[in-house]
């Protein structure tokens, strides 16, 4: 994937910007009376937001990437200006663009800043801090090709305006971009969108509410083969499980510092009114507020806190697969990698000062073990610590300097020691305290974070969580909230592209299929299956539909079955199977005893493959 554009100042963001210019300048001649929002450069190419004066469809990208080149070959320079106050607004009202002109008096206003630089090439005319090529004529190389609208809010804010955006890919070479759009097209074959539906893996209902994904059969053995294993890693480390109820009173978060400034993530409060009677005889009517739980930690406090504690019981590990709610804007919305209800493989460690380290390093240690399982390899970490420069910082983080500071080390410390890949960002801390996120490149091209790992030093007081020390005294204990599997439904998501759909053994909704070549040996085939089903709990099907064979196996090759058995005459007479792995066109007949041995070996092992050879 490439990642030119980070730097300002190198040759593919000065073209990427510049063909965002000429983007703009192609809309705006073929949509007379449009307005403009922001057009930067990004990872693959740019895009550019407009309010459009008629709209634009994919049929209308060929037209506008005709004008572009048009305005490329008519080699127009790009011209700086900058100007101060009121020089600057005074030429964006002249360039009727009332968008850019609130940002302009923003960035004076609140920035501080002295002038504007504006960027003009031919009649073209933008507000931009640059840089650019010097000339379209040095655009004449470059590959570029507009691919996709979509819908985005001024500012990234919902109560803003909706604006049009035009999305574009823009390379160095045609050569380049021909390379990239071929990638692409493969990658959308994985997409977890497209397999979800083609796999029968999962369903948003528009009855049930956006966000709200439905489990199919096939999906939620993905769900539970992963909870699975998650609980065994956990049971071996010494955690210990407990449930908890999907709301509770929104007083709750108000303790914890969730309430106000999560409440716009959080599902509307809901005000409940009951009758009681007194003990005097009379009724009253009682009102109370709930809220649906958008994170598990204060449950897992309150069960901490249900006792008195010593320091002979830390750490204490709690554990949950606990379902949660949060009400995220509908636009960032994405199938599995963005929802509004998520299971969260989620877990509390209560522990001292003097075990942090240990224990961040030993889950640091299960995030390593489990994304080994799972052939997950392309990932890095973020260290977020808080940034006491912040002009928000009092409403985004706990102010307690010294504590930022302890906690921060020990963190550092902690991934140092680790040798797992990190990077240090200032200013996307948790409100409590520093965090780790695991950073996962997908086969689609996105970066996307997968599972995170945070220290919390500021809940516990908050709650009066305390256990009793060596010194007989009361301590506050530090908290380390941490989900090696994220959700349930973005790891799946995940999972998915990396797969492509063809799951390993262990992990496959069907595991084994067997096509018989005549009704007639479908006895046989009940028998071998239901064995494994039985006595082995494997997910094992009949395809009893009647198609002829070569059709049967197209048919278990587009959804992706594993290990396919083929059962004929000579196989019923035998003894044997004759097998057909996923992705291989050789078939290999074995006995059933050599079979089931390898079958069940590469299932208790959680082998990457889809069957241990022999």
């Amino acid at each position: 994937m490439d990642t030119a554009g980070d730097s300002h100042n190198d040759a593919l963001y000065r073209i990427r910007h510049s063909l965002a210019h000429v983007l703009a300048q192609a809309v705006l001649e073929l949509r007379p009376g449009s307005t403009l929002g922001f057009g930067p450069p990004i990872a693959d190419g740019f895009y550019y937001d407009f309010i459009l004066s008629s709209p634009i469809s994919d049929g209308d990208f060929a037209e506008i990437e005709a004008k572009m080149r048009k305005i490329i070959k008519k080699n127009q320079p790009f011209e700086q200006d900058a100007l101060p106050y009121d020089a600057a607004m005074a030429r964006i009202d002249e360039m009727g663009e009332p968008y850019k002109r609130e940002y302009a008096q923003e960035l004076f206003d609140k920035k501080g800043i002295s002038e504007l630089t504006f960027y003009k090439n031919g009649p073209f005319l933008d507000m931009c801090e640059g840089p650019h090529v010097a000339s379209t004529r040095d655009l004449q190389k470059a590959g570029f090709k507009i691919r996709a609208t979509a819908g985005a809010y001024w500012r990234g804010n919902s109560d803003n305006a909706m604006m049009t955006r035009l999305y574009a890919w823009a390379f160095e070479t045609k050569e380049e971009l021909e390379a990239h759009v071929t990638a692409w097209k493969e990658a959308q074959e994985r997409d977890h969108k497209k397999l979800g539906k083609d796999l029968d893996l999962f369903v948003i209902d528009e009855e049930i509410g956006k966000g709200l994904p439905l489990w199919m059969p096939h999906g939620t053995v993905l769900r539970d083969e992963l909870e699975k294993l998650a609980k065994e890693m956990e049971f071996k480390r010494g955690y210990q499980r407990v449930a908890t109820p999907h709301l509770s009173k929104a007083s709750l978060y108000y303790k914890t510092g969730h309430l106000p400034y999560y409440q716009k993530h959080m599902y509307p409060l809901m005000e409940l009114k009951e009758q009681r009677e007194t003990e005097s005889g009379t009724v009253e009517e009682i009102k109370e507020i709930y809220a649906l739980k958008p994170m598990n930690c204060p449950h897992h406090h309150k069960i901490f806190g249900a006792r008195k504690r010593s320091y002979r019981e830390l750490p204490l590990r709690l554990a949950e697969y606990g379902q949660c709610y949060r009400f995220e804007d509908s636009g960032a919305l994405s199938g599995l990698l963005r929802v509004r209800g998520m299971c969260m493989n989620d877990a509390h460690i209560y522990c001292t000062l003097e075990q942090v380290k240990s224990e961040f390093l030993s889950v640091m240690d299960l995030h390593r073990e489990l994304y080994e399982i799972l052939g997950l390899t392309d990932y890095y970490m973020r260290f977020s610590t808080w940034d006491p420069e912040d002009p928000k910082g009092q409403e985004k983080y706990v102010n307690d300097p010294e504590a930022w500071a302890r906690t921060q080390d020990m963190v550092r410390e902690a991934m140092i020691e680790s040798g797992l890949p990190f990077k240090e960002v200032k200013g996307e801390a948790a409100f409590y305290g520093p965090k780790i996120d695991v950073q996962f490149r997908t086969v689609t091209g996105r970066e996307e974070t997968a599972s995170t790992n945070q220290l919390d030093f500021a809940i516990p007081p908050r709650l009066d969580l305390t256990y009793t020390g060596a010194d007989n005294a009361e301590h506050h204990p530090y908290v380390i909230h941490r989900a090696p599997l994220g959700t349930h439904e973005r790891f799946i998501a995940f999972l998915i592209e990396h797969f492509g759909g063809a799951f390993p053994t262990w992990l496959a909704p069907v595991q084994v299929r067997a096509l018989t070549v005549a009704d007639r040996f479908d006895d046989y085939a009940d028998t071998v299956l239901e064995d494994l089903r039985f006595n082995h709990l494997v997910r094992t099907e009949l395809d009893r539909s009647g198609d002829r064979i070569n059709k049967k196996i197209r048919n278990a090759v587009t959804e992706k079955i594993p290990n396919v058995l083929v059962i004929g005459e000579k196989e019923v007479e035998d003894g044997t199977v004759t097998l057909r792995r996923y992705g291989s066109r050789d078939q290999e007949t074995m006995t059933v005893a050599e079979f089931k041995d390898r079958l069940l070996r590469t299932i208790q092992t959680r082998s990457p493959t889809f069957l241990d050879r022999a």
